[in-house]
């Protein structure tokens, strides 16, 4: 990662500008996700003294640089330098070489070596995090699902996931393989082919962890904490809202913190996941780095850990990282908060008085959703 060196240089060129970039695609592109980015972008504006710019314009010609909130990871390392993002310092997110890596479908690997697969694919990161996720295997047609789950289901139930959708949305529990077959009946085979699904053993009486670390604004933050499930307007349950413990430094500032055991297996599980992903995907780059991690049991009533996904664009947890690092900005002399992130659908309760709104409204999606994030003081007991 680059050196706050670097961003003191950038906050104290002139006419430094945050810009929210909108790639053209639909994802993330809801209402209620651009005003959450458009106020996040905003926030860190303030945090480095730079102008807010709203949307970018390439035909516009800026005076100073251009510090990017993207509406997902950017795809194509010449993409990324053709806006002039070099490095981290560049952007709230991330830059991968394909478009596969930014999804679930890099957790696993194939069913067989030679199974369908994207070009820059790399079985080495299957096996490179194998002990530190669950079993699974990532698959781009309908034969090697059939393979994929025939194998899992020895071991009991699974559970099949998009590799796009969000917020735990779009997963099927799977206990045979007719189940399998219904579920592939919904699934477009060209999409399957380009994305991929992903098929892993299915836990029960799960806690899911948010693991993170982000470098932002002269600061670098790392945390852990859990996340919430709320119903949405339509009665399923998806993502609620994360409580975090967020520290100034890095991975090794976290592990030093006292906390409890499982929180620091999956801070351990997701730190060599990200190594992993530096390692084996050249040319990556990410600012905003977050694993969830999902602890449970499986069908033999077994503990189980391992992370489920990478996020390195914003995410659900960004507003409680963007309000940890105010409040880090704020105090130099201050070393850990805490910060939590609520998302509430249909006629939620005002949020508090203190507390960052980025959303509370209709949303053309989703309807009635509410989105506020706050900081508190840490207190280890």
């Amino acid at each position: 990662m680059p050196q706050p060196a670097q961003y003191q240089a950038r906050r104290s060129a002139a006419g430094g500008v945050v810009a929210v970039y909108q790639d053209g695609s639909a994802e993330l592109s809801s209402l209620h996700e651009r005003v959450s980015r458009a106020e996040i972008a905003k926030r860190l504006a303030a945090l480095m003294s730079f102008e807010f710019g709203g949307e970018y314009d390439p035909a516009r010609r800026y005076g100073g640089p251009v510090y990017f909130v993207p509406n997902r990871t950017l795809v194509g390392l010449e993409t990324a330098s053709d806006l002039g993002i070099r490095g981290e310092q560049d952007l709230f997110g991330g830059v991968v070489p394909h478009a596969f890596v930014a999804t679930k479908a890099i957790t696993h690997p194939l069913v067989t070596p030679d199974a369908n697969a994207p070009p820059g694919w790399k079985q080495a990161f299957g096996d490179a995090v194998h002990s530190v996720v669950l079993a699974g295997f990532t698959v781009f047609t309908q034969e090697d699902a059939v393979r994929a789950t025939e194998q899992l289901l020895r071991r009991g139930g699974v559970r099949l996931k998009p590799v796009l959708a969000t917020g735990g949305r779009g997963q099927v529990p799977l206990s045979d393989l007719a189940a399998l077959e219904a579920a592939l009946g919904a699934v477009d085979p060209g999409e399957l082919s380009r994305s991929g699904l992903v098929l892993e053993e299915n836990l029960t009486s799960t806690t899911t962890y948010s693991i993170g670390q982000v470098q932002a604004c002269d600061l670098l933050v790392s945390y852990y904490g859990t996340q919430r499930l709320t119903p949405d307007n339509g009665g399923l349950e998806v993502y609620g809202g994360s409580d975090l413990v967020v520290v100034r430094g890095g991975f090794e500032a976290l592990l030093a913190l006292a906390m409890p055991e499982a929180a620091r297996i999956a801070v351990q599980q997701a730190r060599a996941y990200d190594a992993a992903a530096s390692a084996q995907f050249p040319g990556l780059l990410a600012s905003r780095r977050n694993y969830d991690v999902v602890q449970g049991l499986d069908a033999q009533g077994r503990w189980r850990s391992g992370v489920l996904e990478q996020s390195w664009r914003l995410g659900g947890a960004s507003a409680a990282e963007i309000a940890a690092l105010e409040a880090f900005h704020a105090d130099p002399g201050l070393q850990v908060v805490r910060a939590s992130c609520v998302e509430r659908y249909g006629d939620a309760a005002a949020p508090p008085a203190d507390a960052i709104i980025l959303f509370r409204g209709v949303d053309d999606a989703v309807g009635a959703i509410s989105k506020h994030a706050k900081v508190e003081p840490y207190d280890p007991g």
